[in-house]
């Protein structure tokens, strides 16, 4: 083995981002959420109470959030009232809904921890407690390692946990030889894969060296998004492609940052489908407003649509070689 080899498989990182573990989303009612998606997805969701349905202790389990498997896509919606740990309500209650964050399982917690730190990119517990030690923060009352960037370093408050040990109730794609499921004529949308996630930035150099420089993701393109108005850079990271948009002023991305400046935005999701017709029938049908189009892709007023202004679009994106 030359010494140029040696050199080369010295940084490999002993750590990997496997998969995109959910966006999370802050509702003010759980109820009429997983209703919504019912209707307008033709989802049924997951709560996450589910996981104590066996328990022996006679204790009940959290039920903050329920999950929506959207094909290759398991959402994770949130109702801040409910979100109490140790006692404590730990989101700000919200009247709104609104995309709050995302995160990745990860191989290599510990390692990924350190290599955070080293970089100057600070972390910090599920009880929002800076983690200035040598072991990365667990969950709260588990053992389980849990943490999440600041967004002064890295644009929004990221998570990362491992991958669970075994196929996850709440996770359908966590079960072996899962593969994203092809579309189905039940489908009101017709969804082929999300396509993208798209976070507003000023500053995208600050989140693309948390997912292209610590955690390896690819820049597969560069360009622009005319429907949206914004100046784009799109990463490929694990099984995801994530939109790091500059809003253009006087567009709607651009007062969704700017109410949530200095720290970036995550402001939605795009799907890839099948039939535009199909889905705008059918969003129309639902009471959902188209509010921006192209001869493409369509995107959704926000206020009709649970607080996101979701797109859908036929088109791929330069770069994003997903079949």
């Amino acid at each position: 083995m030359s010494e140029d080899t040696i050199s080369s498989a010295a940084v490999v990182p002993a750590y990997r981002a496997t998969m995109m573990f959910h966006p999370s989303h802050h509702v003010p009612d759980l109820n009429e959420a997983e209703e919504w998606f019912r209707r307008v997805f033709g989802r049924d969701s997951i709560p996450l109470s589910i996981l104590s349905k066996n328990r022996t202790d006679g204790k009940k389990g959290p039920d903050y959030s329920t999950f929506t498997p959207i094909s290759d896509v398991l959402f994770d919606t949130i109702d801040p009232k409910k979100y109490v740990i140790l006692g404590e309500q730990r989101y700000a209650a919200v009247e709104t809904p609104h995309l709050k964050a995302l995160g990745w399982y990860v191989e290599g917690m510990t390692e990924l921890f350190g290599e955070l730190k080293r970089r100057g990119i600070k972390v910090m517990s599920q009880l929002d407690e800076l983690a200035d030690g040598d072991e990365p923060p667990h969950a709260a009352g588990a053992p389980m390692p849990l943490f999440f960037t600041y967004p002064e370093d890295a644009g929004i408050r990221y998570e990362f946990m491992p991958p669970p040990p075994g196929p996850s109730p709440l996770d359908p794609r966590t079960t072996p030889g899962w593969t994203r499921p092809p579309v189905s004529e039940d489908d009101p949308l017709g969804i082929v894969c999300c396509s993208h996630h798209t976070v507003l930035t000023d500053r995208p150099e600050r989140v693309m060296q948390l997912t292209v420089d610590v955690l390896g993701g690819t820049v597969i393109g560069e360009g622009r998004d005319e429907v949206r108005g914004t100046t784009c850079t799109w990463v490929r990271l694990a099984d995801s492609v994530f939109e790091y948009a500059v809003p253009d002023e006087g567009t709607a991305a651009h007062a969704d940052r700017a109410a949530r400046a200095p720290h970036d935005t995550y402001h939605a999701l795009t799907f890839r489908v099948a039939d535009l017709a199909k889905v705008e029938r059918h969003l129309e049908a639902q009471g959902v407003r188209i509010a921006l189009r192209s001869a493409d892709t369509i995107v959704v007023d926000p206020a009709t649509a649970l607080g996101v202004p979701w797109g859908f679009t036929t088109a791929v994106l330069p770069g994003d070689d997903r079949v």
